[in-house]
């Protein structure tokens, strides 16, 4: 069954039912959880020519948000009492659905649970679905959480 299940986090609701839905499984099968949290630059990237340099000020507030995030949530998983360990990037090469099936690999994960908007029509093709990405990149099953409606 599943030993190892990976967990994006954002801090969000919708990434808090995830989080929740994923300390179940683990509490049901004996898994260890494993954290994730990327830190997304991108809408802080300056420049006139597209390439531009972020101020590493802004950089580093926003590691020490993503790092508040992980202890956040790793404080309700270890609660649980379901083992637990956090890993955080700071560099977005490459799409985040990338970065989270990179993760699942290296980790050797069985699984990746996260929360999703559940987004339809044309909300969800201009906002895009983070969520879909992952599925369709992913090397392991995922499982998606359907988040608060207010979220």
């Amino acid at each position: 069954m599943y030993e190892r299940i990976l967990v994006p986090v954002d801090g969000s609701p919708t990434s808090g039912a995830g989080l929740a839905e994923a300390v179940k499984l683990a509490k049901l099968t004996g898994a260890r959880v494993q954290l994730l949290h990327v830190v997304d630059d991108m809408p802080f990237v300056m420049g006139t020519d597209g390439f531009g340099t972020m101020s590493a000020d802004i950089r580093g507030v926003m590691k020490e948000a993503g790092q508040a995030v992980l202890n956040k949530a790793r404080a309700l998983v270890e609660k649980s009492g379901v083992p637990v360990e956090t890993v955080l990037f700071d560099t977005l090469d490459g799409r985040l659905s990338e970065r989270v099936a990179r993760q699942a690999l290296d980790w050797n994960a069985n699984l990746i649970v996260l929360g999703t908007h559940g987004r339809r029509g044309v909300e969800r093709m201009v906002l895009g679905s983070g969520a879909e990405q992952i599925v369709r990149s992913s090397p392991v099953p995922v499982l998606l959480v359907r988040g608060p409606a207010a979220d």
